[in-house]
């Protein structure tokens, strides 16, 4: 899957939202979803944590139906580090009811144009159609929260 998006922001500004526990939490997650960072830890190698919560009822209620809790706990591994350049992390899917657990990576490019920025994502398919689809929506969703996000460093 590959999305891009132009954000009328600093390079700085980006990065800051992926690489921080306060940018991170701030914006990650698709909508009725929220984050708490456990371990962000910017290096080559170094892990990322957090637990994704459900908070608004629709999601509690799908999550229910896919005999998933409304929190679960997610990591994963920063793979590349370039800053204000590129980022990648590998993210091991391991909360699946009934799925063996697999990586999923997903790239970030940045390049700055101007007064803007062009953010180019680039992630991994998942193990079927379905949850493909999936996260390319939690995706699309959670990137409408980024304009608040880099406003709110403003």
């Amino acid at each position: 899957m590959r999305l891009e998006r132009r954000y009328e922001a600093a390079v700085e500004d980006l990065w800051y939202l992926w690489t921080t526990k306060e940018g991170f939490e701030s914006w990650w997650g698709p909508e009725g979803f929220r984050v708490e960072v456990r371990k962000l830890d910017l290096r080559v190698g170094g892990g990322l944590e957090y637990d994704m919560i459900a908070v608004a009822p629709e999601q509690i209620e799908f999550l229910r139906k896919a005999n998933m809790p409304a929190a679960h706990g997610t990591h994963g591994t920063f793979a590349q580090i370039a800053p204000f350049e590129r980022l990648e992390i590998i993210h091991m899917i391991d909360f699946i009811p009934g799925m063996r657990p697999y990586e999923n990576r997903t790239r970030v490019e940045f390049f700055p144009e101007g007064n803007s920025v062009r953010m180019v994502i680039t992630v991994d398919e998942h193990h079927d159609e379905q949850w493909t689809r999936l996260a390319t929506m939690g995706w699309e969703s959670q990137l409408t929260k980024l304009p608040a996000a880099l406003a709110a460093r403003k």
